[in-house]
C-alpha cells in the first residue's frame, strides 16, 4: 500500500504543531493534545481491549505528550511516538491484568454512553446506502475482532491510520519483513472471515 496523499498533509501538519508546541505556544500544545487524544483513544481502546484502561491510556498518552513535547527528536514522527507511547502504555496494563480474559470490546459497544463516539449519519446520502455503509462496517468490525490482536494492530496502524510498514515497525517492534508478513496473513484471514460474516 502506498502512502496516501492526505498522509503527507497529516504528518506536516503535527510536525509544525509540535515545533511550535516545542517553542512554548501555548495554543500549538492545546491543539497538538486535542489532535492527539482522540488518535490516542481510537487506538488505546483497540490495544488495551477495556474502555477504562483505554481512558486512562490516553490521559497518560496526553501528560506525556503535554512533559516530553521538547524531548522529540523528529516532530514529523510525532505519531509514531504518540502510537508508541499508547502501546508500551496499554501493555503495561495487560501485564497489570494477567488473568483476567483477554477480551477487545469493539469501539461502538459504548458509543451511547458517550456522544463523541456515536455514529452519526450522513444526511446527503440516501437511506439505502446508509444501510449497506452500517452492513459493511458491521462485518469489517466483526471480521477484524475476529483476528489475534497482533494482526489487529498492524492492520489498523496500516491500512486505517495509513503509516507506512518503517512507522509500524518502530511501534510494534516487528522487523520491517516482519510487519509485511503478518500484514499479508491479515489481509487473507480478514477476507475469509469477511466471506464467512
Amino acid at each position: 500500500m502506498t502512502r496516501r496523499p492526505d498522509d503527507q498533509i497529516v504528518r506536516a501538519e503535527y510536525a509544525a504543531l509540535v515545533r511550535e508546541a516545542m517553542g512554548g505556544s501555548r495554543a500549538a500544545m492545546e491543539r497538538l493534545l486535542m489532535r492527539a487524544q482522540e488518535v490516542a483513544y481510537r487506538f488505546s481502546i483497540l490495544v488495551c481491549g477495556h474502555p477504562e484502561d483505554a481512558e486512562d491510556v490516553m490521559q497518560e498518552a496526553l501528560l506525556n505528550t503535554f512533559q516530553y513535547v521538547r524531548r522529540i527528536d523528529d516532530p514529523s514522527a510525532f505519531r509514531t511516538w504518540l502510537y508508541a507511547t499508547v502501546r508500551n502504555a496499554c501493555l503495561m496494563k495487560r501485564r497489570r491484568r494477567v488473568g483476567e480474559p483477554a477480551g477487545f470490546v469493539p469501539i461502538d459497544v459504548h458509543a451511547g454512553d458517550d456522544p463523541s463516539l456515536a455514529a452519526i449519519a450522513d444526511r446527503a446520502m440516501p437511506v439505502d446506502e446508509q444501510l449497506v455503509q452500517a452492513a459493511v462496517g458491521a462485518r469489517l468490525r466483526a471480521a477484524l475482532d475476529r483476528l489475534p490482536a497482533a494482526y489487529r494492530m498492524i492492520v489498523v496502524l496500516r491500512e486505517m491510520e495509513g503509516l507506512s510498514t518503517r512507522e509500524v515497525a518502530a511501534i510494534t517492534g516487528y522487523s520491517e519483513a516482519n510487519v509485511k508478513q503478518r500484514l499479508h496473513r491479515a489481509r487473507v484471514r480478514l477476507r475469509q472471515h469477511l466471506e464467512n460474516v
